[in-house]
């Protein structure tokens, strides 16, 4: 289990860098250029995770075909991964330029509309390759390769890196982007991490028999509909929870640039954390998976309960830090009193569910690869939605507690959800030993 998480953490830990990143390197714009990073990423991720998730099927079809001994069938499970990417691109594509068009009337402080627009415009171009990316990685996860994974999330890094230096403040001639600057560098990168993963494919499939291109690549309804019942679930599940991280972000939109800032960075050192347990959820589904392809109860059970273990020891280390230099995790980002200040006291929130956002990140992977993606969904359903966000709300904007209320709502629940998903797999932990 360690040996297949560390990479997967590392490639989870790169994917939340960028946009780290793209926040570090426009805070010298102002808060206003924070938020609107912030704003236009949590916006084109609450759509985009849709579709991505609808890939998260072939988490547990390839693994699952791969544990059986079935080459071939992986293959197939790729070839309908890509189609769908494809199919899917052109109607989330034009879903977010809809959404950018409606910006003007959600009530955003008019600095931040003024900048988020033409980031979300940009980013857009990013969706295909994004897609792509998404179906490539969870072939290979699938099949226990990783470590090209997470070289692909460096190499990303670093194009992201070098591309926002060049753009956002117009270096060695390069035109001065500001914010849009930073949007290029995520979809340069973007097309960076499918070209890599693809290349990693081909590479691979030429010493495999059967081969990749020995396999049909007609696409087959019934397989389609498989894959899809399948990721529809969790896609609804991963953007139920992304997408009350969104609907936040926009809600906080509504508060002071320096509000709207604090929430940014404290979203991002809170993102960053989770992209651990993530990334072990992403291992334990994988393991699980096979061992359920190969018949084995025992070792499902055994490889769910490590990697809760890992993903729960990590998050309390991790609400520590939270505790003990909070001041020093904001003032990485700005050096606005203001939002220090704000920022300061997300982040002890963020410490009290840090436990339980990692116990329900890794529970939803560990589930995933049972075959069971609906329990997850309708816990984030009920927990985010009907409870956590509407209580956010009204601390927020009713009893006037502003963006710290709107986190002591999304923590409570992500508490909810969190106990609820370790109850369900406990159980069925207890139905795979009895046959």
């Amino acid at each position: 289990m360690f040996g297949l998480a560390v990479p997967v953490v590392l490639a989870e830990l790169g994917w939340v860098t960028m946009g780290l990143v793209d926040t570090l390197m426009v805070g010298g714009l102002g808060p206003e250029a924070i938020g609107a990073v912030g704003l236009g990423t949590a916006l084109f991720m609450g759509v985009c995770i849709f579709a991505m998730g609808l890939l998260l099927g072939l988490d547990t079809l390839v693994s699952q075909s791969f544990g059986a001994g079935r080459v071939d069938d992986c293959h197939r499970w790729l070839i309908h991964g890509v189609a769908l990417s494809v199919i899917l691109a052109v109607p989330v594509t034009l879903l977010l330029m809809l959404l950018s068009s409606m910006l003007g009337g959600w009530g955003l402080a008019p600095e931040v509309l003024i900048l988020v627009r033409p980031y979300l415009d940009v980013l857009t171009w990013s969706v295909l390759p994004l897609l792509l990316y998404a179906s490539f990685r969870r072939y290979l996860q699938g099949m226990g390769v990783v470590r090209p994974v997470m070289f692909a999330l460096v190499a990303a890094n670093l194009v992201n890196v070098a591309v926002n230096w060049l753009l956002i403040a117009g270096r060695l001639g390069a035109p001065a982007m500001g914010v849009s600057g930073a949007a290029w560098g995520t979809v340069i990168a973007r097309v960076c991490m499918a070209g890599v993963l693809l290349a990693v494919i081909l590479g691979r499939e030429r010493g495999m028999r059967p081969g990749l291109f020995a396999t049909s690549f007609r696409i087959d309804p019934g397989r389609m509909r498989r894959l899809v019942a399948l990721g529809l679930p969790a896609a609804s599940q991963v953007t139920l929870e992304v997408g009350v991280f969104a609907a936040a972000t926009a809600l906080a939109g509504r508060l002071a640039p320096a509000s709207l800032a604090a929430h940014q960075i404290a979203i991002n050192v809170a993102s960053f954390t989770f992209m651990v347990p993530l990334g072990v959820a992403s291992a334990g589904a994988v393991r699980v998976g096979q061992a359920v392809g190969r018949l084995d109860p025992a070792g499902a059970a055994r490889a769910g309960w490590t990697a809760l273990l890992f993903g729960t020891f990590f998050m309390a280390c991790a609400a520590g830090a939270f505790l003990l230099v909070p001041r020093h995790l904001i003032g990485a980002f700005t050096r606005d009193a203001g939002v220090l200040e704000i920022g300061v006291s997300l982040l002890f929130v963020g410490a009290v569910f840090q436990v339980f956002d990692g116990v329900q990140g890794v529970a939803t992977g560990v589930l995933r690869g049972l075959g069971d993606t609906r329990t997850p969904m309708a816990w984030n359903l009920a927990a985010h939605w009907f409870i956590g966000l509407p209580l956010g709300y009204a601390l927020c904007f009713t009893w006037g507690q502003g963006v710290i209320g709107l986190w002591w709502g999304l923590s409570t629940g992500l508490i909810i959800c969190g106990v609820a998903l370790l109850a369900v797999w406990s159980r069925r932990v207890r139905d795979l030993a009895r046959g």
